[in-house]
């Protein structure tokens, strides 16, 4: 066979060869804890008022949705003034299907092949993965950690690794994927300096769980026009289905994104849908405080278990201490409790739920560990930014 072609005949690209597609498991379980979603159906009336905007828009689906979905980015951009504080301009707002879809335009319009992407391991798996995709170069940075935090990234670090590789585009992750830990802005500060050449995406997929101080890198905008804050409705939003990620940018970014983006990639219905969401964010949110109370639960009933969480700015706890997290997987598994095996050795990702959810969670970590306690607990965590697969995380 010619060497142009893989085992089933195909010309797959080459660096595509042997990979397998990202995804994480989705079982039919009592409790799903694996995947950052919200376990909160969304409110009824906000439930209404996006099917009556969905249904407006139903007769006119034989023409085009608008291109530059002006009514969506008017909504966003005053979302982020009200919650931030930041006069943020609707040119200055890009959204996409997802904060993935977000990813990809920024790569596809700043990195690409003879481009480098830097990232501070572990974190966000779709990073490097869709940096693969669009042909740019990915390097692994790495996270020294503190007595702390075992997964620290400091300014000054993150600064000295942004140097020494000059990359096209760095990423970072703030609350982080999957430590949950947010970052100080003087990080953020810190590599947009040491990095002259690149584009830095702050990615606050979390930020409306962090806790309170924490700020948003949209504060740092103004005069730096190589930053860039992504963030989704997937998640402090509960609309996951609806595939809605945005970013806050200057407004050169946006104008440059429209060059790679597809036409009408956004969805009248999409469109519709994320506006009268958008109206109702304060019913939307109203989980957010109930999720990050049940959150600091998972942290404490663990640790009260002996197990060693990660403090967490997300909604979700990385849970160290497994001698073997895939064997404590499984044992979750069987007792109707899906979470998250990052492939970090040790640890495992616990996505906060419903009170009822956190009950069954810290149960049957309570069953498993009595059961399995020799087989399960007490191994040593793995070092920060070490031996990660990280690959496995996903949102």
């Amino acid at each position: 066979m010619s060497a142009r072609l893989d085992s089933t005949g195909l010309p797959l690209r080459p660096d595509l060869r042997g990979r397998t597609a990202y995804g994480a498991p989705q079982l039919d379980v009592p409790v799903r804890l694996n995947t950052n979603e919200s376990s909160y159906a969304l409110p009824p009336a906000v439930a209404a008022a996006v099917t009556e905007a969905v249904a407006a828009v139903v007769p006119g689906l034989n023409r085009y949705p608008d291109r530059d979905f002006a009514a969506l980015r008017d909504a966003l951009a005053a979302w982020l003034v009200r919650s931030t504080g930041v006069a943020v301009a609707p040119d200055e707002v890009w959204a996409a299907n997802g904060s993935n879809e977000v990813l990809q335009h920024l790569l596809q319009a700043f990195g690409g092949p003879g481009r480098t992407a830097l990232g501070f391991t572990p974190a966000y798996s779709m990073h490097p993965i869709i940096s693969a995709s669009t042909g740019t170069s990915w390097v692994d940075g790495t996270r020294p950690g503190s007595p702390g935090d075992p997964f620290d990234l400091t300014a000054d670090s993150a600064a000295e690794q942004a140097r020494r590789v000059d990359p096209d585009v760095v990423f970072l992750c703030s609350p982080n994927n999957p430590t949950g830990t947010a970052l100080d802005l003087d990080v953020v500060r810190a590599v947009h300096e040491a990095a002259p050449h690149a584009v830095v995406v702050v990615d606050e997929a979390y930020a409306e769980f962090a806790r309170p101080g924490t700020p948003s890198a949209v504060t740092q905008l103004d005069g730096r026009v190589r930053l860039v804050v992504t963030r989704t409705m997937s998640k402090a939003f509960a609309f996951a289905g609806a595939r809605l990620g945005y970013l806050a940018a200057d407004a050169a970014v946006t104008a440059a994104l429209r060059l790679v983006r597809l036409p009408y990639h956004l969805s009248s219905l999409t469109q519709a849908a994320a506006v009268a969401a958008l109206a109702h964010a304060d019913e939307l949110l109203s989980t957010v405080e109930a999720l990050k109370e049940q959150r600091d639960r998972v942290v404490a009933g663990t640790a009260a278990l002996g197990l060693r969480p990660v403090p967490s700015d997300a909604n979700f706890v990385l849970v160290g201490g497994f001698a073997d997290s895939g064997a404590a997987f499984e044992a979750l598994l069987a007792h109707g409790v899906l979470v998250r095996d990052v492939g970090l050795p040790g640890y495992l990702r616990m996505t906060a739920g419903t009170p009822a959810e956190t009950d069954a969670l810290l149960a049957a970590l309570g069953d498993v560990l009595g059961d399995v306690r020799g087989a399960v607990v007490g191994g040593q965590d793995a070092p920060a930014g070490g031996g990660c697969l990280a690959t496995r995380v996903e949102r």
